[in-house]
C-alpha cells in the first residue's frame, strides 16, 4: 500500500528548502543541482499562497490591469519563480510538480535546456529582424520543418505569436479565399480575445461589453455527450448524427439564413469547456459537409496540436485533414509564437503584404520552435503522450467509480479530466472542485482553475516529459482531494 500522498508531500513542511545547486543537506531532500530540478517529487515549506506571493499579489492589484488575474477578485495566485521540466518553484521556494504544462504550453517541459540553449545562442546573434523585410536562417529552417511534419496537402506556414491572432489570420484567409463572409463555429468553443477570434467563441462572459463583433459568425451545437444539447436521453452517437444533422440543415435550407459559409472553425477537442472529446465520427462528418458544400475546414489546434493528444496533431485521430491548421500554445514549448498553416493554393489567396505584423517570424521564436519541435520527435514525446493517456485514463476512470462526486471522465492522451456533480441530477459541483484545485496545490500539486462551463471541470494536462512517479504521485493526489472534499 502506497502512503498517504498528503503525509509524503507536506512532511518537510518548517524545514529549511534549498533551492537548486545549494543543497545544505538540511532539508531532508536529495535536491543535488540543476540537473534534477525538473523531475523532482514536491516539498511544500510554507503553506501557499505564502508571503512572497502576498507582496507580488499587492503590486498587481495597484498597478496592473485588473484584467490579467484574479487579484480583483479577493484571491492571491501563487506567484512562480522557476520553472524545469514537470516542476514549478514559488517565490516562497515551495516545490510542485505541475499538472498542467502552464495551459498547455509546456510540451518539451519547462525550460527544456535544448531549447533555452537554442534562445540562448540565437538572442547572441540577433533577437529580432523585420519579417517583412529581412528573413533570417531559423525561420526558413522552422517553414521547411513545419513542413515536412503535416500531411500534404498542408504546406505553407503563416508565422504569428499568438493563438489569437493566428485565429484572426487563419478567419481572413478563409474569407479572401472563398470569397464568403460567414464562419461556422461551435457551442462551447473558444478561439481567442482578439475581435475576430472573439467573435467566434462561443462564451458570452467574454463577448459582453464588446458586442456586436464581426458579422457573419454563427455558432452551431458541438456534441458534447455528457450534456447532450438535444437532450440527457440522446445517446453519445446519436448526439453527433444530430449535430451533424443540424449542421447540413442549417447550410442547406434557404431559410436558414447561412447559406454563404467561407469556413468552420473548430476545435477537435474542446478545451476551455473542460476537454470535450467529440464522438469518432463527428469531425470526418464535418469534412464531409465541408467537402460538398465548398467550405473550408479550419482547425484550432492551439492546444492540442504537437502532441498533447497521443498524436503530432489531433485531427489524425480522425482522418480528416483541414484545410486551414492553426496551431500555438506548444509549438516552442514556453516562447510566443503560433501558426496558421495551409495549401499552396488556399495560401496563394493573399496578396503582397496584405497581412504582416511586427514580431511576426521573430528569431528567437523560430529557434525556440525549432529546438522544441526536434525535442518532441527525437525523445518520442508524441508516442509518450498516448501511452501516458492510455494510464490517465484508466487511472481516472478507477477515480470515477470510487468517488460519487465524480460524474464524467473523459480525454485524449495526455488532454483528461473529470467532470464533477453533486447529484444524480448532473448539477455541477463548482466549489467542490474549487476546494480540489486548493487542496492539490497545498500538497504540492499545480492545477488548472476549475474549468468547463459550469467551472466544474478538473483539467490535466501535464509537459509530456513528466515522469512516471511525478505522474503517479499528481494522480494520487487528486484521489485524496476527492476523498477530503467528500468528506468534508
Amino acid at each position: 500500500m502506497w502512503p498517504s500522498v498528503a503525509e509524503g508531500a507536506t512532511h518537510l513542511i518548517g524545514k529549511p528548502f534549498c533551492g537548486p545547486g545549494e543543497c545544505t543537506g538540511q532539508c531532508g531532500a536529495e535536491l543535488q543541482g540543476q540537473e534534477q530540478l525538473g523531475s523532482l517529487l514536491p516539498r511544500i515549506k510554507i503553506d501557499p499562497p505564502g508571503p512572497n506571493s502576498k507582496k507580488i499579489a499587492t503590486i498587481l492589484g495597484e498597478f496592473e490591469t485588473p484584467s490579467l488575474s484574479p487579484v480583483r477578485m479577493g484571491e492571491v495566485p501563487t506567484a512562480w519563480k522557476q520553472t524545469r521540466g514537470a516542476n514549478v518553484i514559488d517565490v516562497d521556494d515551495n516545490l510542485y510538480i505541475d499538472m498542467t504544462a502552464a495551459f498547455c504550453v509546456g510540451i518539451a517541459g519547462h525550460c527544456h535546456p535544448r531549447v533555452v540553449e537554442a534562445i540562448k545562442k540565437q538572442a547572441e546573434l540577433m533577437t529580432h529582424a523585420p519579417a517583412a523585410q529581412a528573413p533570417n536562417p531559423p525561420r526558413a529552417e522552422l517553414l521547411k520543418k513545419i513542413a515536412e511534419i503535416v500531411p500534404r496537402p498542408l504546406k505553407r506556414t503563416h508565422l504569428l505569436t499568438g493563438g489569437g491572432e493566428a485565429i484572426d489570420v487563419g478567419l481572413k484567409l478563409a474569407r479572401l479565399h472563398s470569397r464568403k463572409m460567414e464562419v461556422m463555429a461551435f457551442e462551447g468553443g473558444f478561439h481567442g480575445k482578439t475581435l475576430f477570434a472573439l467573435s467566434a467563441t462561443a462564451r458570452r462572459h467574454y463577448r459582453a461589453g464588446f458586442l456586436p463583433l464581426v458579422p457573419g459568425v454563427f455558432h452551431a451545437p458541438f456534441p458534447y455527450c455528457y450534456r447532450c444539447p438535444f437532450g440527457e436521453k440522446v445517446s453519445c452517437g446519436d448526439s453527433s448524427t444530430q449535430c451533424l444533422n443540424y449542421i447540413e440543415h442549417m447550410i442547406k435550407d434557404p431559410a436558414s439564413g447561412i447559406t454563404e459559409v467561407a469556413a468552420m472553425l473548430l476545435e477537435p477537442v474542446q478545451g476551455h469547456e473542460g476537454w470535450i472529446v467529440p464522438p469518432k465520427d463527428f469531425l470526418p462528418g464535418l469534412r464531409r459537409i465541408c467537402n460538398e458544400n465548398n467550405i473550408l475546414l479550419m482547425l484550432d489546434e492551439i492546444i492540442t496540436g504537437f502532441g498533447r493528444t497521443g498524436k503530432m496533431f489531433c485531427f489524425e485521430h480522425y482522418g480528416a485533414v483541414p484545410d486551414i491548421l492553426v496551431c500555438g500554445k506548444g509549438v516552442a514549448s514556453g516562447f510566443p509564437i503560433s501558426l496558421v498553416v495551409s495549401t499552396d493554393r488556399i495560401m496563394n489567396s493573399w496578396g503582397d503584404f496584405q497581412h504582416t505584423s511586427t514580431f511576426s517570424a521573430n528569431p528567437l521564436g523560430c529557434a525556440a520552435a525549432i529546438a522544441s519541435l526536434d525535442v518532441i520527435q527525437k525523445e518520442g514525446l508524441v508516442e509518450r503522450s498516448a501511452r501516458m493517456g492510455r494510464e490517465f485514463m484508466k487511472r481516472l476512470e478507477e477515480m470515477k467509480k470510487k468517488h460519487r462526486i465524480v460524474g464524467d471522465a473523459r480525454g485524449l492522451g495526455t488532454m483528461c479530466g473529470l467532470e464533477l456533480i453533486s447529484d444524480a441530477k448532473k448539477t455541477p459541483a463548482a466549489q467542490e472542485t474549487k476546494k480540489i484545485v486548493e487542496y492539490a496545490l497545498k500538497h504540492g500539486v499545480v492545477l488548472q482553475p476549475p474549468g468547463g462551463r459550469f467551472d466544474n471541470v478538473l483539467k490535466l494536462s501535464p509537459p509530456l516529459v513528466i515522469t512516471d512517479e511525478q505522474l503517479d504521485f499528481g494522480l494520487r493526489t487528486l484521489d485524496d482531494a476527492l476523498t477530503f472534499v467528500e468528506k468534508h
